[in-house]
């Protein structure tokens, strides 16, 4: 009978061989590696960081405040100090004792410590222990930074955590255990996948650092994602227009139409047939249009808010009036579309145009005075370089929209994928959700600018109306019955401000929800699952912590809720309409050509 042991195994000579010949590739991949970042695209260097006024304004006031109060200063620096030698001599201690242990670790509930060996290895308990002493002090040398404006210290605090979070021992493969572990086991192999991964992700987004999050050849179109039947009915430069499939006999006679973000692909509606709000719409007795927006390239450089208007929501009514011979139809716009299509409701509003019978808004802001997380993202040095971007490039680029939203959660989708990816090797996993997530859409430039000018920093339709398509397009114009839909840990979109939008429509009939969880799994949160529960609260005048308090808490789904709601705009049964039925073109099958496009080609 033998014993195992998990004591490490000295490697044979023929190992040792094989180890140094992968070497050999790492370098020969990194020469190619050199070749890409030499040949890389770019961008605008000021949308990788704050200009240096912010650092400026930081260090000034934090001397100033040393000269005025030294002994504040000399605490800090004191406090650091203490920690990072009481924890040397720690270690040393526990290095005399002959042994290759560590002292004595407090458990941490940070995912990226989870390898037994930071708490057991002394090397990496050490560089465990001082990195998180180094991240506390500049995390309280930031906090107490004063006469620095909310806003700028929200800033400053936004991109010292940026510092933190790169300089986490774990991005570093010397001091990753799991890394220099998984490349001993596979004798450097997993050095060479891991940089052919990092290759194969700069080649895809010409030089820029986007770490691919899932599997792209685990998923195909209309084959294991966006499988609901129907088919592509209308066509222009702006979108393609999907009616699906009825699954019923009957249904109601009011149409719906779904506008989706144009910064992302539809289908986060229809990835499987388990969680596909699409397939459960259809299956409650509805006619569903889906808008499907064209991918832009830079000749879409003149296109503005008022063509994605006019050229799109208004021509994807009309054009859904035409085909189910309704005077009306419910509109339903989800996120950037949904504040859109508060837009479109002041101009058919002032027009007299009665089309939308109902508007439906998912986790859509239309009032942007309070940023959240998204202030850094917001100043001027930062739309200066998107200007500058779009400028060059005629669109703004989806790998920068990306990236921006990436790094609002960098350990989660940045760091974390690039150490599996880049040092363990792995291959990304065959993730419906993060393909969805890494299948970006580009911005024209006009648009962009308007977007972020106009409404996200000058906030002009919440303050005072946005002039567009020679209206003046204003909040309290929008009078048809509205249903709103906003996400407990939503920070694209926070569920506070969404609200607080809707207090300023103008409707009598207006109802507002908060559903459990964030920006998408609030949203496409099925029946079946009984997984998040949502809020609701007749009362929309109230302050929305008092709307929270006094709200009711329903477990599950929030779509049933919608489906009552819909009721008194749903119209009496008709005969199901199958797409082309009325003589009606049919272009393609659905999910269409556009949906196809990808950012980059």
């Amino acid at each position: 009978m033998t014993t195992k042991t998990n004591e490490p195994t000295e490697p044979d000579a023929a190992a040792l061989a094989r180890m140094t010949e992968n070497m050999s590739k790492v370098e020969a991949l990194g020469a190619r590696l050199s070749q890409i970042m030499l040949n890389r695209e770019g961008h605008q260097a000021s949308l990788d960081a704050p200009n240096q006024e912010l650092f400026a304004k930081a260090a000034q006031s934090y001397w100033n405040e040393a000269v005025q109060n030294p002994a504040k200063l000399i605490e800090h620096q004191v406090s650091f100090w203490t920690k990072s030698v009481s924890h040397f001599v720690e270690a040393q201690k526990a290095l005399a004792k002959g042994k290759l242990e560590a002292p004595a670790d407090a458990p941490t509930d940070d995912r990226r410590f989870a390898n037994p060996l930071w708490k057991s290895h002394p090397y990496f308990n050490f560089v465990k222990q001082q990195y998180l002493i180094n991240s506390e002090a500049l995390s309280q040398a930031v906090a107490d930074v004063p006469d620095l404006e909310p806003r700028e210290k929200q800033r400053l605090g936004y991109f010292s955590r940026q510092i933190i979070d790169m300089m986490s021992p774990t991005n570093f493969l010397a001091t990753n255990p799991d890394a220099l572990e998984r490349a001993v086991a596979t004798e450097g192999e997993s050095l060479i996948k891991g940089l052919e991964n990092l290759i194969s992700d700069l080649e895809a987004n010409n030089g820029e650092m986007i770490v691919r999050l899932a599997d792209e050849k685990a998923f195909e179109l209309g084959r294991n994602i966006a499988t609901s039947p129907g088919k592509v009915v209308f066509r222009n430069r702006m979108f393609e227009l999907i009616q699906y499939t009825p699954t019923t006999e009957k249904v109601h006679a009011t149409p719906i139409v779904i506008f989706p973000p144009w910064i992302n692909k539809f289908y986060i509606l229809d990835l499987k047939e388990q969680n596909s709000l699409v397939k459960w719409i259809v299956d409650q007795g509805h006619t569903l249009f889906m808008v499907s927006w064209v991918n832009p390239d830079k000749s879409y450089h003149d296109v503005g808010m008022g063509d994605y208007i006019e050229e799109g929501f208004i021509a994807a009514i009309e054009e859904v009036k035409k085909i189910t011979k309704q005077d009306q139809v419910n509109a339903v716009g989800y996120c950037i579309a949904g504040t859109t299509l508060s837009l479109t409701l002041s101009l058919l509003k002032q027009r007299g145009d009665k089309s939308v019978k109902s508007a439906t808004f998912f986790t859509a802001l239309t009032d942007f005075s309070d940023q959240g997380e998204f202030q850094p993202f917001l100043t001027d040095d930062f739309i200066d370089g998107i200007e500058a971007e779009t400028k060059d490039k005629g669109i703004l680029p989806s790998i920068i929209m990306a990236r921006t939203f990436s790094f609002l959660r960098s350990n989660d989708l940045v760091y974390g994928p690039a150490i599996r990816s880049y040092m363990l090797g792995d291959t990304p996993p065959a993730f419906d959700l993060l393909y969805w997530n890494g299948d970006g859409a580009n911005l024209p430039e006009r648009m962009a600018m308007e977007y972020l000018r106009g409404l996200c920093q000058q906030n002009k339709l919440a303050d005072g109306g946005f002039d567009l398509l020679g209206h003046h397009l204003e909040l309290g114009d929008i009078d048809v019955p509205l249903l709103a839909v906003g996400c407990e840990t939503d920070h694209i979109a926070p569920w506070k401000d969404s609200f607080r939008g809707v207090q300023q429509m103008g409707s009598k009939d207006k109802t507002f929800i908060m559903t459990q969880s964030g920006h998408i799994a609030g949203i496409v949160n099925p029946p079946s699952k009984g997984k998040y529960g949502h809020y609701t609260n007749p009362d929309i005048s109230l302050d929305y912590k008092d709307w929270l308090e006094a709200a009711e808490f329903h477990a599950g789904s929030w779509w049933p809720t919608w489906a009552s709601w819909l009721e008194n705009h749903q119209g009496d049964e008709v005969d199901a309409r199958i797409p082309g039925a009325n003589g009606q073109e049919i272009l393609c099958d659905a999910p269409g050509t556009y949906v196809a496009r990808k950012a980059n080609s």
